[in-house]
């Protein structure tokens, strides 16, 4: 099979692994309803909110998993572009699932995933600066909002090709569009903490 059929006959599957509700799943077994409560937000940031950091954690390592596998099939089977292609669908099926009309997470842990395969040291990095700023501001949707923008920076840095930047920065975009009610919250003051935003 060439690289392009494989890329092919997998994007549906890596689109349905991102569509996978995690944040949903945790937050039922608690008694929660995280589409309904907190910022609304099937994410990590929301899950910790209502339930605390262990379920939290819970949460972002399923969703870090579901583009670390797709991207990481791509990436064994067919190359880095693949591992692109692959990654992509899964975060876009988690931000945008059609099994919940295409209501679903901001993209970051999903997009994380994605990342640390092709780009495990600029991940590591960035992770510990995403600490700081969320644990500083307690705002989890400040601090990944700043990762989005430095991500392609780091990655044009690092002397990567400049379809590697241009995809990176796309993802950016992407995150960043997912975060325009936390935006628009944040002007208001009314952007929620993280105890535990967005």
């Amino acid at each position: 099979m060439s690289d392009g059929w494989f890329v092919v006959l997998a994007a549906v599957p890596a689109y349905l692994l991102g569509t996978f509700p995690t944040a949903i799943l945790v937050a039922r077994a608690g008694g929660h309803d995280v589409m309904a409560e907190g910022s609304g937000n099937p994410g990590a940031s929301n899950v910790a909110r209502l339930m605390g950091w262990k379920a939290g954690l819970l949460v972002m390592a399923g969703d870090l998993a579901k583009g670390a596998i797709a991207a990481g099939v791509g990436l064994a089977v067919a190359g880095r572009g693949a591992a692109f292609v692959l990654g992509i669908l899964a975060v876009l099926g988690h931000t945008y699932p059609v099994t919940r009309h295409f209501k679903g997470g901001k993209g970051v842990a999903t997009a994380g995933g994605m990342l640390a395969v092709l780009y495990p040291l600029i991940v590591l990095a960035l992770a510990v600066v995403w600490f700081i700023v969320a644990r500083v501001l307690k705002l989890a949707s400040v601090a990944s909002m700043v990762l989005a923008v430095l991500f392609p920076i780091a990655v044009a840095l690092a002397g990567y090709a400049g379809w590697e930047i241009a995809i990176t920065s796309a993802l950016a975009v992407l995150v960043l569009v997912r975060h325009l009610p936390n935006l628009r919250r944040l002007v208001k003051g009314q952007e929620l903490k993280t105890d535990g935003g967005g």
